[in-house]
């Protein structure tokens, strides 16, 4: 088997949000994908980094006070911590607000440009005339031109289902500023996908063989239209200022490039960044012969398919044509579901990586269970949370780890940690010789399936060897055999053999479960495993360390704390059942509330929403434990930005926070102290009760009471607003 060179990508996740358990379907993916061909002894570059620019990230940055560039390094920190959680393991991870990336764009576009396929055309937009900016589409809503239903984005409509223009919308309004956009005209620059040279190249490049999946090359013919009748249409790569990102060359910064054309070129910036590295290690990596055509090397990209058209189209057409090598796989996935369904925040399946973590869950619980459900299509997986609990307790504990669990034990008590010779069998015996031919047999085909990317049958084949495993085991009964004095020397054959099956298997399951198999070659006192060990043993003599503990099983109570932890009640949803009906504070000295009832909105005024007073009525009283929309309203709660934070010396929960209200300030008190450091809460956004009278405290006192959210499980969690809101506006 020739040695092959790989340089491998995963989609850069966007600098404004969190991580979440759907992202992590396309990393752990991935990263299985790396760890196997690493194990097959083949030259991997695993890279990634931060999308980081655009108008969302400007925004959310300037709605919390603080810089772009002071927003994207907390929101890489946090990224970094998650993937390092869940175990993926990047050579190197970077973002694209780097020089190595501007250099890189730069040089494309100018080689772009030297080729005719950049043109400029005057394009009208909708401008918001207060904050003096233009609008993407997200941040335009209105009416819906089809039913009049209010408060629709301006692609699509929420309430009837149909598709439109921002310019379709009736009295739109910017989500920025509240104010009715005005169109504008402006200069643009395009990449002339159009263009005949591009046309031809992505017909044969995105139909040879080998490059896309068979659906996913189906799908390309269908953008690209008929031969001679085109159905590309040029692509707009450049945002007027105001913008976060890099300036065009010659445009004296009053153009950028749009964060589609620089978010994929980062691949080759955080490679570079990674040779520059291993460069200062003594490692030499060469740059050109990844980057560059005519070098025995492959260029793979992980991504989603919801992207499929940057990657399948826009990317190898302006790499071909800018003189890097193009792709040399493109594989495309599916999205996940929870429980059947589209993930959602007011259900709690829209699962943030760190809730997971925080709840207690084993990552590698999670890397099973997707590799178990993953195939090399772009079919949407399913994580039922119950199939979930279900799997991991039948597969990892009670098929795999219970090998070791039931026969380790012995060798280290009754034969001082040595491995003994294996079992022949016997009269009656289990055929233990043939189901070790047969494991080691097995790989070739696992190798094929981790390679095809088809996870799922090559969990199944692995499994399949695990209950083999265990049939040999039950019929050997050791903890039978360890009662008679008699069958000392077949114990020891016993368990020697199935130490050995442990073995093949956790060689088998390694890419997708790292950590336990570091423990388990710790155990087991062996270098770690790579794919050729499949065809040697343990040896007779060989010594091994007391066995621990690899897995725990999961309780379906932690899967219950996690959906509860990531509920949130949106408005007009109702509560979700069990949502607690009221705010309570964490503690006698904590002004923080918790397990709010809704989630926290903050709509501002627009053209669209003025409406005449209501008359009023006499409120009906409520059942008792519920509320009135009266005494509901009386609750003043605010957006605030946390101006300043720090630890109060004395008190083991508090946090002292200063809260800025839009020109008002306030101290409060708040028992978050072990969720949060004080110095990563400086800037962010959350919501206040606003008129909760002042409590004088031992330590100051405190003039209200920030929200945040906890379940029965561990976790406090700072509820944040959506991007747009500023500090002061009310929430209702």
């Amino acid at each position: 088997m020739s040695r092959r060179r790989i340089l491998v990508t995963s989609a850069l996740p966007y600098a404004n949000g969190s991580i979440h358990l759907g992202h992590l379907v396309e990393y752990i993916q991935t990263d299985i994908w790396v760890r196997f061909q690493r194990m097959q002894g083949h030259e991997i570059h695993y890279v990634g980094a931060d999308d980081t620019h655009g108008t969302p990230v400007m925004l959310r940055a300037e709605g919390e006070g603080v810089t772009p560039e002071a927003l994207i390094e907390r929101v890489w920190h946090e990224h970094k911590r998650d993937f390092d959680a869940f175990l993926v393991g990047f050579d190197h991870y970077y973002t694209t607000n780097s020089p190595e990336n501007r250099a890189y764009c730069e040089q494309i576009y100018g080689a772009l440009q030297a080729t005719g396929l950049i043109a400029r055309r005057p394009v009208e937009q909708f401008f918001d005339p207060v904050r003096e900016l233009f609008l993407p589409d997200r941040y335009i809503k209105g009416e819906c031109p089809k039913c009049g239903a209010k408060d629709q984005y301006g692609d699509s409509c929420e309430t009837c289902g149909a598709t439109y223009s921002p310019t379709d919308l009736v009295n739109p309004y910017s989500t920025v500023s509240g104010a009715a956009p005005v169109r504008r005209e402006s200069e643009h620059f395009f990449f002339r996908l159009s263009d005949p040279r591009c046309e031809a190249f992505l017909r044969a490049w995105t139909q040879q063989q080998g490059h896309l999946q068979p659906e996913a090359a189906n799908k390309m013919l269908e953008w690209l239209g008929e031969p001679g009748e085109p159905k590309l249409a040029d692509w707009d790569i450049s945002r007027d200022a105001p913008y976060f990102g890099f300036p065009i060359p010659g445009t004296e910064g009053a153009k950028f490039f749009y964060v589609w054309l620089d978010a994929p070129v980062g691949y080759f910036a955080s490679f570079a960044r990674h040779v520059e590295r291993r460069a200062a290690e003594g490692v030499s990596i060469e740059l050109d012969h990844f980057l560059r055509p005519g070098h025995d090397t492959e260029l793979i990209h992980f991504i989603g398919k919801d992207i499929l058209y940057f990657h399948a189209l826009f990317w190898p057409a302006m790499l071909e044509h800018a003189g890097y090598r193009t792709p040399s796989r493109v594989f495309a996935h599916g999205f996940l579901t929870v429980n059947g369904e589209k993930m959602s925040k007011s259900r709690g399946t829209f699962i943030t990586a760190a809730s997971y973590i925080t709840q207690g869950l084993d990552p590698e619980w999670l890397r099973y269970y997707y590799a178990a459900k993953l195939n090399a299509t772009m079919e949407d997986i399913d994580l039922n949370l119950a199939d979930f609990c279900a799997r991991v307790n039948s597969d990892l504990v009670g098929k795999y780890v219970n090998i070791a669990s039931r026969c380790a034990g012995f060798i280290v008590k009754r034969f001082d940690g040595r491995i003994g010779t294996m079992a022949h069998g016997g009269a009656g015996a289990a055929p233990c010789p043939t189901l070790l031919d047969d494991m080691r047999a097995a790989q070739g085909s696992i190798a094929a399936l981790y390679d095809a990317r088809e996870f799922g049958k090559a969990m199944r084949e692995v499994m399949a060897l695990a209950d083999r495993a265990n049939q040999y085991v039950d019929h050997e009964k050791p903890w039978e055999l360890a009662r008679q004095p008699d069958q000392e020397a077949r114990l020891h054959e016993v368990c020697s053999t199935a130490l050995n099956l442990f073995r093949l298997l956790t060689l088998y399951l390694k890419p997708v479960l790292p950590r336990v198999a570091r423990d388990v070659e710790a155990f087991l006192s062996i270098p770690p495993l790579v794919w050729a060990d499949a065809t040697s043993i343990l040896a007779p003599g060989h010594v091994i360390e007391p066995y621990r503990h690899l897995l725990q099983r999961v309780d379906a109570k932690q899967t219950e704390a996690l959906v509860a932890a990531n509920r949130e009640n949106l408005p007009g949803s109702g509560a979700a059942p069990g949502a607690p009906a009221a705010i309570a504070r964490t503690g006698p000295d904590a002004s923080v509330a918790t397990k709010a009832v809704g989630k926290a909105t903050a709509t501002p005024a627009t053209p669209s929403a003025a409406t005449a007073p209501a008359t009023k009525s006499a409120p009906a009283a409520a059942p008792p434990g519920q509320l009135t929309i009266d005494e509901f309203a009386r609750v003043d709660l605010r957006i605030a930005r946390i101006a300043s934070a720090e630890q109060v010396e004395g008190a083991d929960k508090l946090v002292r926070i200063t809260l800025d209200l839009g020109g008002e300030t306030r101290t409060v008190f708040a028992g978050i102290k072990s969720a949060y450091a004080p110095e990563t809460l400086v800037g962010r956004l959350t919501v206040m009760v606003a008129n909760l009278a002042p409590r004088k405290m031992k330590f100051g006192v405190s003039e209200g009471m920030i929200l945040a959210a906890s379940g029965e499980g561990p976790g406090i969690f700072l509820l944040s607003p959506d991007d747009g809101a500023l500090p002061g506006m009310k929430v209702k």
